[in-house]
């Protein structure tokens, strides 16, 4: 998903906003500011049985990340009850001081979710869902098993990998593995960081900015070899079936989708009891397997199956690696012109 960085007073979408059908006027509405995907299963799973819990209305605001943030900075953090966000752009938020602390004793059910979920930001919103930023390559068209970060600079990659957009969710991260790859942190030393970058340019046929640009260039032969996210793995399996997960020595990196309450909330009572009721082993359970998002609380039990396209399971979560987000928020422009002036955008 193609993401802005900068959070001024750019162009903004018009807020689109949804209201769920109640089956009576209510004396309340609770509005949720998420992306819009998987729209019926979510209506079915949580906005049909919360909104009868509750006693509400439930209306949406939908967008991606930056444009929903946008909009609450210019309403001063009012306009919407909970936010759903990925955890570079919920830390923005925070240090824009728009999101309230927790009461954690009003969301009991946060102490049945994995410890990287529960408090991923400090005082602020959990995780209610985990997932990974790796390697995924063909072993029909790849001779040696990719098994390190590294690898993605080996000389048999030679124009057949697609990287990630530096606007991406993933693509800052592999800013961090050439760093580490030159044997520096990509914070303090970016010109090395970034002369690792322009070495790997020979292996890159491509940068991509949505998932089905990459699956496509999979489809086509014009790849063997990508960065990716998770939730994107059975999507490219559907496509290429040979495709696989690589089991990297250094391990994945963790991404984590939050949900906060914003300062301006109307209804931050509503708002702690749809994180509980949300984070909830029977809403995991069902998210998990119909396949919308990997489950966070501990209770979820699946099977081979239904786990195979996750991040589930206590090994697979102690494995992942973390992302401070302060420090790439604060480079993250510079690394934008960086990566620009290397691939030509």
């Amino acid at each position: 998903m193609k993401k802005l960085q900068t959070l001024g007073l750019a162009s903004l979408s018009v807020a689109a906003v949804m209201a769920a059908t109640p089956a009576m006027a209510q004396s309340k509405t609770f509005t949720i500011s998420w992306w819009g995907f998987n729209g019926d299963q979510l209506q079915e799973i949580i906005v049909d049985p919360f909104q009868e819990m509750c006693d509400c209305e439930v209306v949406f605001e939908t967008g991606n990340n930056a444009d929903r943030l946008n909009r609450l900075q210019l309403r001063n953090g009012e306009g919407v009850d909970v936010i759903y966000l990925t955890d570079r752009f919920s830390q923005l938020g925070i240090e824009l001081g728009m999101f309230q602390p927790i009461d954690r004793e009003q969301v009991p059910n946060i102490d049945q979710i994995y410890d990287i979920a529960q408090s991923p930001q400090g005082e602020y919103g959990p995780a209610y869902t985990i997932g990974r930023v790796g390697i995924v390559y063909n072993p029909d068209s790849v001779a040696e098993p990719i098994t390190s970060w590294n690898d993605l600079w080996r000389e048999d990659l030679a124009s057949s990998i697609s990287l990630p957009g530096i606007t991406t969710t993933a693509g800052p991260m592999v800013v961090l593995k050439a760093g580490e790859r030159g044997g520096v942190d990509a914070y303090d030393d970016p010109d090395a960081a970034f002369a690792q970058v322009q070495e790997l340019v020979p292996n890159v046929v491509t940068n991509y900015n949505t998932g089905s640009e990459m699956i496509n260039l999979f489809s086509t032969g014009e790849i063997s070899t990508s960065i990716a996210q998770d939730f994107t793995l059975a999507q490219i399996q559907a496509a290429v079936p040979s495709v696989v997960w690589a089991d990297l020595e250094e391990g994945s990196i963790a991404t984590l989708n939050t949900i906060n309450i914003p300062v301006g909330a109307a209804e931050p009572e509503l708002a702690h009891q749809f994180l509980d009721f949300v984070l909830s082993t029977e809403i995991q359970q069902q998210l998990a397997e119909r396949g919308i998002d990997a489950p966070v609380n501990t209770g979820v039990e699946l099977t081979e199956e239904e786990a195979s396209i996750w991040t589930y399971g206590d090994e697979m979560i102690a494995g992942l690696q973390r992302v401070d987000y302060v420090p790439m928020n604060a480079v993250l422009d510079e690394w934008i012109n960086r990566w620009n002036e290397i691939f030509g955008m």
